[in-house]
């Protein structure tokens, strides 16, 4: 823990203080949050739905207990080895069941149902949210539209939407303080569940990275999960109209639509996954970072502009927290048009974007000033003194 953060003593005691997961099944932009939670209270307990195989951090796992909830089983059986999501309609059940009665502080990091675990009178839970559950919500067309699944999928999600949407505002009532990673989740709390919260953004991890610049070849660089809502078919059909290089870094459930739809676009390459190294390498390269999804906030725009590449985006969501005049270009209308004219200005005003600029603002979503924040807002709403144990 940074030397300037004191917390207050009884949150650094065993089986005083709860940390509480969603799932966990590799390190995205969650896991990230909930690093810097667990290195905050290295005595905490974890709880979480169920956990794979993939690696998680040190500072999450080691010597840390970590308790699963009864998915973990049926994760075990072959029919859900490999998709747990459609465990969906037991998720609230299954948060539900884990035994918190022993904590006095509870710490959620949530973008699904972690936020509705229960808690013992008297204790205090704090949730940060990435988002309220976009695909039970307004973006359930995106995620169960016509063509997005199959047929029997589409109807069963359909059945469980708004169950599950009267559970998610009704597990609200046992949060105390909830923190929204960007304005646009702040608004989305306050539209979906009726309730305000408190703004602190994620961060960009500049140890990623090297410290230094290069000059911009010439292409245009996309790094993203290819997932409907990303809209990453949008950019593709853009850049064979205006035939210019597109990179394209990922991998996702639409990758084989999307390199479909590339076919008539020589220009345009998809690159799957890269080391952290190469990734550094085509940020710095790029002449620009395309986003043409509707984001929550939005990391890998951050990462482009600590890289010195300026953005252009959706002008909607998240990014509107991040990117400023300065270092990208917004367009008003998520269309393949729209996003021709941007990719048309970029084209004009490249060379009055500053690489330093850029960097200036990704310096302000870091690590050490997320942990500060998220601390500060620790220490306003904990007593100082220890709750009496139950």
């Amino acid at each position: 823990m940074s030397e300037n953060i004191t917390l207050p003593a009884w949150t650094q005691e065993p089986r005083r203080v709860a940390i509480v997961h969603d799932w966990m099944t590799g390190m995205r932009g969650g896991e990230a949050i909930l690093d810097v939670i667990c290195e905050l209270f290295p005595e905490a307990d974890l709880y979480t739905l169920l956990q794979t195989d993939f690696e998680m951090s040190p500072t999450i796992l080691n010597g840390r207990r970590v308790y699963t909830s009864y998915l973990q089983r049926l994760m075990e059986m072959p029919r859900f080895a490999k998709g747990y999501r459609s465990l969906l309609p037991l998720f609230p059940h299954a948060i539900q069941s884990l035994d918190l009665s022993a904590y006095d502080l509870i710490l959620s990091n949530t973008h699904c149902v972690a936020k509705g675990v229960r808690k013992k009178t008297g204790a205090i839970h704090v949730a940060y949210v990435s988002t309220p559950m976009r695909y039970i919500w307004d973006m359930f067309g995106e995620y169960f539209g016509r063509g997005k699944t199959g047929l029997l999928t589409t109807l069963a999600a359909k059945l469980v939407r708004k169950p599950l949407q009267r559970w998610d505002v009704r597990s609200t009532s046992g949060v105390d303080h909830l923190i929204a990673n960007s304005r646009f989740v702040q608004e989305r709390i306050r539209k979906f569940w009726g309730r305000e919260s408190t703004v602190i953004h994620p961060f960009v991890e500049p140890a990623k990275f090297e410290n230094r610049f290069e000059a911009p070849k010439d292409f245009y660089l996309i790094v993203s999960v290819f997932a409907p809502y990303k809209r990453i078919d949008q950019a593709v059909e853009a850049f064979r109209r205006l035939d210019l290089p597109l990179v394209v870094i990922g991998k996702g459930q639409d990758e084989a639509k999307l390199k479909r739809l590339a076919a008539g676009a020589p220009k345009v390459r998809f690159l799957g996954g890269v080391s952290d190294e190469a990734l550094g390498e085509f940020y710095r390269k790029a002449k620009a970072f395309v986003f043409p999804g509707l984001e929550d906030f939005g990391i890998t725009p951050l990462e482009a502009m600590y890289n010195g590449r300026p953005v252009i985006a959706y002008g909607k969501g998240g990014l509107l927290d991040t990117v400023t005049e300065s270092t990208g270009i917004f367009y008003p209308e998520q269309t393949v048009e729209s996003l021709m004219e941007a990719v048309r200005m970029m084209e004009a005003r490249l060379s009055t974007f500053r690489t330093e600029d850029a960097r200036a603002r990704a310096e302000g979503f870091t690590r050490d000033v997320f942990r500060r924040k998220y601390a500060e807002f620790l220490n306003g709403v904990l007593p100082k003194e220890s709750p009496a144990k139950n």
